[in-house]
């Protein structure tokens, strides 16, 4: 059995022109179906009724929907900035990091080398730029902090897991309530940053690697995990969680995610694991 779950503006209307039975609210414009077939036909059936409406969808296996674990990437999918950029804009070099950031996001550079030359371009940049950044430019994305709460509330091991830095997962896991959180390490000296960054660099491989072990050590599968991002280093946690979904995503990450949010807030990971609204925490 599969479970459909339409979100946004005009759902109910698209729910019912499916002709599937009678459509299950969820919350405001939110709402659920159950059917059989083929996952990739009811996705393209369900894409084509929606055409050009700001309606976000899923299509997945009805049995294990909620799940026991959230790796999230953190820049433009939590948060609302690409970290990096920001500070780049502080040491006056932000468009140039920009473009690297777009490119690598979009799979078109290695992760790793786009990272260091990135954070070479900040060398002799105070380290008190980096609070100012936080406070100035950072805030969560509509829904986060509901997704994470939620989430937790019911027994779910959340975790931040970023190709960013620490000093920004720390503090953005806590507004936010992860449970825990994984980064990169800017290096520092004399109160400024060194240009460098510790090894090693965590990528998308690590990104990866976090899930495995977050799932083993909970005596959980892949299966179980609900992991979200954006970019192309998202990519691998991704296609290896049970859903894994792409958050106003390159479009690398939206063609090969299991469900894509690219209208409607963060809460739409919750309806999407069949939670209502009344079970949302705040």
């Amino acid at each position: 059995m599969l479970a459909i779950t339409l979100v946004g503006p005009g759902a109910e209307t698209i729910a019912r022109a499916l002709d599937l039975g009678t459509p299950v609210p969820l919350g405001p414009e939110a709402f659920d179906l159950t059917a059989t077939g083929d996952v990739a036909d009811l996705k393209a059936q369900i894409a084509s009724l929606i055409g050009d409406q700001p309606v976000d969808f899923a299509v997945q296996a009805l049995a294990n929907r909620r799940k026991r674990l959230l790796i999230a990437d953190m820049d433009s999918t939590i948060i609302n900035v690409e970290c990096l950029d920001e500070l780049a804009d502080f040491a006056g070099v932000k468009d140039k990091v920009s473009e690297i950031t777009e490119r690598a996001m979009r799979g078109e550079l290695a992760f790793e080398g786009a990272l260091r030359e990135r954070v070479g371009m900040l060398a002799g940049l105070s380290v008190g730029a980096l609070q100012t950044c936080y406070d100035e430019r950072v805030q969560l994305n509509p829904g986060a902090r509901t997704l994470v709460t939620t989430m937790a509330a019911h027994g779910a091991r959340c975790a931040l897991v970023s190709g960013g830095f620490t000093f920004f997962t720390r503090r953005v896991a806590e507004a936010a309530g992860f449970h825990l959180n994984r980064a990169n390490t800017l290096i520092e000296a004399d109160g400024r940053l060194t240009g460098q960054v510790g090894d090693p660099i965590l990528g998308k491989e690590a990104k990866l690697a976090a899930l495995r072990e977050e799932t083993a050590a909970l005596g959980l599968t892949p299966a179980d995990a609900l992991a979200v991002g954006d970019g192309a280093n998202d990519l691998a946690m991704i296609e290896a969680a049970g859903l894994g979904v792409a958050y106003r995503a390159k479009p690398i990450v939206a063609a090969q995610a299991h469900a894509k949010v690219d209208y409607t807030d963060l809460t739409t990971l919750l309806y999407f694991q069949g939670y209502t609204a009344a079970e949302f925490v705040s």
